[in-house]
């Protein structure tokens, strides 16, 4: 009876196996034929933006912004800035990063704020946009660009003497 009651409870687990994968059918967020995604649309897939990157945006009262952004491959960022010719303090903002509606943007959000901002990607530089999303214009529009360091990369080996 012992075996009996054990070679049914085998069954059973087997067909609930079976009828409880039947119906499973895997999605995947993308496949690679899926053509009509906008792959141009997400900044994650057209660039290799992870790094860290430098400027020093314009300043309306001071020298000048000194900005360093840290983007990480898992989607948070670090943000430090530090207003020169007035204060020594720099200021460090963290939080998640996610491509913008507009191709190629990223949008910064931070965890304890709720004003975004958005960066345009481009080749190893993030430009600033301004609070509606669009470039900045006029004669200091150059200045609201971060380039790209490339710090991961192996400093040349030194010859030995």
């Amino acid at each position: 009876m012992r075996t009996f009651n054990r070679k049914i409870k085998e069954a059973l687990v087997v067909s609930a196996f079976f009828a409880l994968f039947s119906g499973y059918n895997p999605v995947f967020a993308e496949g690679a034929d899926s053509k009509d995604h906008d792959k141009a649309h997400h900044a994650q897939t057209s660039q290799d933006w992870p790094g860290i990157y430098n400027g020093l945006t314009p300043c309306a009262d001071c020298i000048g912004v000194k900005t360093t952004l840290a983007l990480n491959k898992n989607g948070s960022y670090m943000l430090m800035t530090q207003f020169l010719g007035k204060s020594e303090r720099e200021f460090v903002e963290k939080g998640k990063f996610a491509a913008g509606e507009k191709a190629n943007t990223l949008v910064l959000t931070p965890r304890n704020s709720t004003t975004s901002q958005q960066y345009l990607v481009g080749e190893n530089m993030l430009i600033q946009l301004d609070s509606n999303g669009n470039r900045v214009t006029g004669k200091l529009a150059d200045r609201y660009i971060l380039r790209r360091n490339d710090i991961t990369d192996t400093p040349p080996s030194h010859s030995g003497h």
